[in-house]
């Protein structure tokens, strides 16, 4: 009886030893990243990503490709609408395009390396590193680390939960939340494959736009096809919408409203129509994601384009992450 016991527990402690070995801890992952990182020369992904938007979610399929060290080719397209923008980095600078529309533009960027991009897996890896106070836990298949975020709105959305695979640390799921931990952008990563070789145009502006064009069902339409007026729903104490007018332009009409009080703004919606292919628009600025579009944001002002029409808010009175916080309300119902 007393040997069976001996072998009990002497396998039992065995058992322990072994789990102990096989585990790892926060710190032994965190070196195999920053290993993985380095070692990386590039990568192919395919993820879905699903915005909450109050009470309605928007999906996007978004293909992201990435050689190192500074080419990007991101395109999200609505799983609904057939409507694609494409960010592209290479060594022109960076470019937002949106091919329904014919439309590009240039930024003098150092996206992404500014600002978490939760599609991204080398920023992961950086908000990962980054955080020393990021939580750590595993289950049977991932590691899960909890990080704050680096957002220009971060107020909005300062954590994000991260899941890699623990066979080979690639990443499985992203849940970008706000204050009360509830996830607002959620990215499902579906197909990951390191070191991925490219074409020599794949990172091509003109290309890339003409192969994304011959995928669409039909060009957008232009001309005075009429618009549904947005406001937005954001609250900034004391102000209030006390103007709304509309001009009459070439191909349609513009609208204006204009906000009073001490966080004043103009907000200005503007049907779009198909350009002739020009070169890029150079914009002043830097690229901010507003959830269900691209735009550029500066100091006084932020722009951008969604279901073809155009925006832009200007103001002295909002910070970038008020701008941020209004622009990203207009997609709301129409109510004042």
């Amino acid at each position: 009886m007393r040997k069976k016991l001996l072998l009990l527990m002497t396998g039992l402690m065995v058992i322990f030893m072994l789990a102990a070995c096989g585990s790892k801890s926060q710190d032994d992952v965190v070196k195999e990243l920053n290993g993985k990182l380095g070692d990386l020369s590039g990568y192919k992904v395919n993820a879905k990503m699903t915005l909450k938007m109050g009470s309605d979610s928007q999906v996007y399929n978004v293909e992201i490709w990435h050689k190192d060290p500074t080419f990007y080719r991101v395109n999200l397209k609505n799983a609904e609408k057939d409507q694609s923008q494409m960010i592209l980095r290479n060594e022109q600078g960076v470019f937002v395009l949106t091919p329904a529309l014919n439309k590009s533009f240039r930024f003098q960027s150092d996206w992404p390396q500014n600002s978490s991009q939760a599609y991204l897996y080398e920023s992961l890896i950086k908000d990962i590193v980054a955080d020393k106070s990021a939580k750590f836990s595993t289950t049977k298949d991932y590691y899960v680390f909890e990080t704050k975020t680096r957002y220009q709105n971060n107020s909005m959305l300062p954590f994000q939960e991260i899941k890699l695979n623990k066979k080979d640390l690639s990443p499985a799921v992203v849940k970008v939340m706000d204050p009360d931990r509830n996830a607002l952008v959620t990215v499902e990563f579906s197909k990951v494959k390191f070191n991925a070789s490219f074409d020599k145009d794949a990172f091509d502006m003109k290309k890339n736009m003409t192969r994304a064009q011959l995928h669409l069902p039909a060009m957008a339409e232009g001309g005075d096809k009429a618009f549904t007026v947005k406001y937005p729903t954001a609250e900034l104490k004391g102000t209030k919408l006390i103007g709304e007018k509309e001009v009459k332009i070439k191909n349609g009409k513009r609208v204006v409203l204009t906000y009073d009080g001490k966080k004043s703004f103009t907000l200005v919606q503007e049907k779009v129509t198909v350009k002739e292919a020009t070169a890029p628009t150079y914009v002043e600025g830097d690229i901010v994601d507003l959830g269900m579009t691209i735009g550029a944001v500066t100091d006084h002002s932020i722009s951008w384009s969604h279901d073809g029409v155009d925006y832009m808010i200007a103001s002295k009175n909002l910070t970038k992450e008020e701008m941020i916080d209004v622009a990203q309300s207009v997609q709301g119902d129409a109510v004042k």
